[in-house]
């Protein structure tokens, strides 16, 4: 019998080629409340300004902070592509800035259930977000749960959100001790920054980053680095409050700079010549696999 991995493997060999392939950039954070989501958003804007296009996955399940944030409430979600039989270009959100954003709704936690025919059906979709999106970007939960580790295994580029406070460098360490110890992590193939948020001037951020990075390197030998930092802005919290991105109602914000300055560093030539871009099936094969190693595909 062939194992599950090949025959998703097959799945995706069955795409046609050549075809493009998303970046796929997956924002998390160890603790909640510490502006994940804003940075997807805000990162998404920064993007769509250097003229690429941009589709937010809001993995966050249970939540709706993305379309609160975009004040876009979208009529289907992920669950409606994987148990109604709509296409990806139904479950697309279009919001300002024509930034489009797939609600996760209920999640992924059924596909174990699925059959390889569902599942061949999910993942040709999903390849066509390759051709609408030159970056997708997945907003995932907080946390260290079953479903953040998925997403976060699956990717090539992940974003670690933390602000200044003890908690939330210790939680952001316990998601990478955690990420570490996954069975499916593979750090060769995994480039993880950290992004400093809410500090009162750069400096503080440095020293965040610094604490963080220490003990990730003494006791996970885990390779980090460090992206960049988000000011306090006033600009920022009256954005959130219009239902707003900042880097859209006020691009000269101090905030608004700084989500540029790193949008622009993740698009450095040299960086983008070290990735190695997997594509949305493939990324959501890779999820799929490890969700379905505790049964069989019908």
């Amino acid at each position: 019998m062939v194992d599950q991995a090949e025959q998703l493997r097959n799945v995706i060999k069955m795409i046609p080629v050549p075809r493009p392939l998303s970046r796929v950039i997956t924002v998390t954070s160890g603790k909640g409340g510490v502006g994940k989501s804003n940075t997807s958003i805000n990162l998404a804007c920064q993007f769509k300004k250097m003229g690429k296009k941009v589709i937010i996955l809001d993995a966050d399940f249970g939540l709706a902070n993305i379309e609160i944030m975009f004040g876009t409430v979208p009529k289907h979600n992920l669950c409606d592509l994987i148990y109604q039989g709509k296409s990806i270009t139904d479950i697309i959100t279009w919001g300002p800035m024509d930034i489009g954003f797939i609600s996760g709704g209920s999640g992924i936690a059924g596909l174990s259930n699925l059959s390889r025919d569902y599942l061949n059906y999910i993942i040709q979709n999903l390849a066509k977000l390759d051709a609408i999106a030159d970056i997708i970007i997945i907003d995932t939960g907080a946390g260290i749960s079953d479903a953040v580790l998925d997403f976060l295994v699956a990717s090539g580029e992940i974003l670690v959100v933390a602000t200044p406070e003890p908690t939330s460098i210790t939680d952001s360490y316990s998601l990478l001790k955690a990420l570490n110890r996954h069975p499916r992590f593979s750090r060769e193939d995994s480039k993880i920054m950290v992004i400093a948020n809410r500090v009162s001037n750069m400096a503080e951020g440095d020293v965040m980053y610094n604490k963080l990075e220490t003990v990730v390197n003494r006791y996970l030998k885990l390779p980090i680095s460090y992206l960049g930092a988000i000011p306090q802005d006033y600009h920022l919290e009256h954005a959130v409050m219009q239902q707003m991105p900042v880097s859209m109602q006020s691009p000269n914000a101090k905030s608004s700079i700084a989500y540029e300055k790193m949008a622009y560093a993740l698009m450095d030539k040299e960086y983008d010549k070290s990735l190695v871009k997997r594509g949305m099936a493939a990324f959501f094969s890779h999820i799929v696999a490890g969700n379905k190693k505790m049964g069989l595909i019908v």
